[in-house]
């Protein structure tokens, strides 16, 4: 049985991570990296990409790599305590702002409140594909690579003109020997 003390630590972490993490898991995958490897050390960064891509793997929500870290921590009440603090905090938020949102919210109000969380948010999902490609010791080639989709989906939109681009690029760099 998992220890009652990690138990509350993996509540501590991940019950703040549910409040940023509204509107998608991708924004609180670097705090989440950092708590699990850096600071209290359940895991090494390879583990974490790991766990991250099987997440990916997976059905589902993309956080549910929180599940994994959970699990890896502490078990399977370790899984469990990581979901549930992840899921339940932000889910009862979200239902409040929304009844909220539908019958008392302002035009001028919901306007400067998506406008400000914007930013945020991108500045969050930024932060943890750039902290993934980090503790995957992303190269240059990764790193070219997560530069060159972006500025394709940023440009035309397209999934499949991503994946096209990508995929020739690296079809390129493999035929001349560079990866």
């Amino acid at each position: 049985m998992a220890e009652f003390g990690r138990l509350v630590t993996i509540a501590f972490i991940f019950v703040p991570l549910s409040f940023v993490s509204i509107g998608g898991g991708s924004g609180i995958f670097a705090e989440m990296q950092r708590q699990a490897v850096d600071v209290q050390g359940w895991m090494s960064n390879r583990e974490f990409v790991d766990l991250f891509a099987i997440s990916r793997a997976a059905p589902g929500p993309g956080s549910l790599v929180a599940a994994l870290v959970g699990w890896r921590a502490a078990g399977v009440l370790g899984a469990l305590v990581a979901a549930l603090c992840l899921y339940v905090p932000s889910s009862l938020l979200l239902y409040a702002v929304g009844l909220w949102w539908h019958r008392e919210g302002q035009q001028r109000l919901r306007r400067a409140i998506t406008t400000g969380l914007r930013p945020v948010a991108i500045g969050l999902i930024f932060a943890g594909g750039a902290r993934v490609l980090e503790a995957d010791g992303g190269g240059l080639l990764q790193i070219g690579t997560a530069a060159l989709v972006t500025a394709v989906m940023l440009r035309w939109s397209n999934p499949y003109l991503m994946l096209s681009v990508t995929a020739g690029l690296y079809a390129g760099l493999v035929w001349t020997g560079f990866a």
